[in-house]
């Protein structure tokens, strides 16, 4: 049997980290075995369901690499399938149109809580021979066995059991003729071949009920591994008050997609003490049994870990390749200055995100508009000038501009002017690039070149002398 596995979110939002970490095992069970991995839009709840929802997702699979081998379905497209289906229960008796009114299911509820018993419809209608009531549009209720109890092996929780007098009957198709969500899921299941079903442990209490509809659709029920949840650094559940939980966020936040796979498919899964995993590593190693009963908590420290580390090994054309959006985004002209790559193959050693990469990487292309306050204060002391100037002259002088030739230059300007690079190279680098934090002062002055970085000496020589106090 070939394995098949789906992703299923409802485009009723972004895509969250919880779905792509749902996404992620799915797909990774589905490529460990030789199996295909189905994407299917569940799209029924027209009130929330959006375009640019469904966009997200799409953006969010595509951006992580997730690639589908079928689909993706749409649930909207599949609305005559679903009908036929109803109908089939219906003709078949095992299912029941209820004319039950929204009053009187409030007061069945209310009676029900006032005796202390569970909320339930009480089947009225079930086996009812009463002519229908005038004027009111049915809902088709799907009759789930009396007794007996639905069982099923959960690959991350072990066997469960739940007794069938515990479940109603559930609506299948509401009065509006619309299918419900526990029906159409089983119907694209049996249709699609979905042989095993990896999803957030919010979906057990669904599961007995979509068993029992599977079964009456003489169809046995797919492989159940039900996810614990992802939690925020304080325990509580994931929600947007813990910083970006929408997959593209962390896009615009800096992050690789190959760091937070890594970081994905640790939450809640391990394989020994391994922590770095490539994609061919995951697809490896995965397996359902190894997958934690126990809930995980986000920590956003080890996503900025595994980022560096992948900024630092991936290949350079593939981190270039990432960074195309972040240099557009942060509108960052890279015509006129250094190879962009030779500026990227130093400076991803220094950073934590792509996001930091472009932002410091500006001074390569761009004049500096001023000076860092606390720096300037702190390196543009009255002496300054004339250890720029002598930094300046030595410089001015290379016939080559090489890193070599700009080292050998600034040591011996030191060496001219008595004193140690500490003394100078701070000020240096300041003056370069408007701040304190760059590469090497040799790779720095490399990449901005050498005509521009004579004249930004030269400015901030005047810079200084212009200071009250310091000329």
């Amino acid at each position: 049997m070939k394995v098949r596995t789906r992703f299923a979110p409802s485009p009723t939002g972004m895509l969250h980290i919880g779905g792509a970490r749902t996404a992620l095992f799915s797909w990774l069970y589905a490529r460990r075995t030789g199996g295909d991995f189905i994407l299917r839009i569940e799209d029924t709840d027209r009130e929330r369901s959006t375009q640019a929802s469904v966009d997200a997702i799409l953006e969010g699979m595509r951006w992580l690499g997730l690639e589908h081998d079928e689909g993706p379905f749409y649930q909207t497209q599949r609305f005559d399938r679903y009908r036929e289906v109803v109908q089939q229960l219906l003709d078949n008796g095992q299912a029941y149109y209820c004319y039950c009114s929204r009053d009187e299911l409030e007061q069945m509820r209310a009676a029900q809580m006032a005796r202390r018993e569970k909320p339930r419809y009480d089947g009225r209608w079930r086996d009812s021979t009463e002519a229908p009531p005038p004027g009111v549009e049915p809902v088709v209720r799907f009759k789930n066995p009396l007794t007996g109890v639905v069982a099923f092996e959960d690959q991350v929780r072990g066997r469960i059991e739940v007794s069938n007098a515990e479940l109603d009957d559930l609506i299948i198709a509401r009065s509006d003729g619309t299918p419900t969500y526990n029906f159409t899921v089983v119907v694209d299941d049996i249709d699609m071949g979905i042989t095993h079903v990896i999803r957030g442990d919010d979906h057990i209490n669904n599961t007995p009920r979509q068993i029992n509809i599977m079964h009456a659709l003489g169809y046995e029920p797919p492989v159940f591994a039900h996810v614990p949840m992802i939690l925020g650094p304080d325990g509580q559940r994931l929600s947007k008050r813990h910083g970006a939980v929408g997959v593209m966020q962390y896009r615009d936040d800096g992050y690789c997609p190959e760091a937070l796979l890594n970081y994905l498919v640790r939450l809640g899964w391990s394989h020994g003490d391994q922590e770095i995993f490539s994609r061919p590593e995951m697809i490896a190693a995965f397996s359902l049994e190894a997958i934690n009963r126990a809930p995980s908590s986000i920590n956003p420290d080890k996503l900025v870990w595994l980022n560096q580390h992948y900024l630092k090994t991936l290949p350079l054309a593939r981190v270039l390749a990432e960074l195309e959006w972040h240099v557009a985004a942060q509108a960052l002209d890279l015509s006129a200055g250094p190879d962009w790559a030779d500026v990227v193959a130093v400076q991803r050693e220094r950073v934590r995100t792509l996001v930091e990469l472009v932002a410091a990487s500006r001074c390569f292309y761009e004049e500096p508009s001023g000076y860092d306050e606390t720096a300037a204060a702190r390196q543009f002391r009255p002496e300054t000038a004339g250890y720029l100037e002598t930094v300046q002259v030595e410089l001015a002088g290379l016939a080559g501009w090489t890193d070599t030739a700009l080292h050998d230059a600034i040591a011996r300007a030191c060496d001219r002017l008595g004193i140690k690079l500490g003394k100078v190279g701070p000020a240096l680098r300041l003056a370069l690039t408007g701040g304190s934090s760059s590469p090497a002062l040799e790779i720095t002055l490399h990449l901005i070149g050498r005509e521009r970085s004579l004249a930004r000496i030269g400015r901030a020589v005047a810079f200084v002398k212009n200071l009250p106090g310091k000329a």
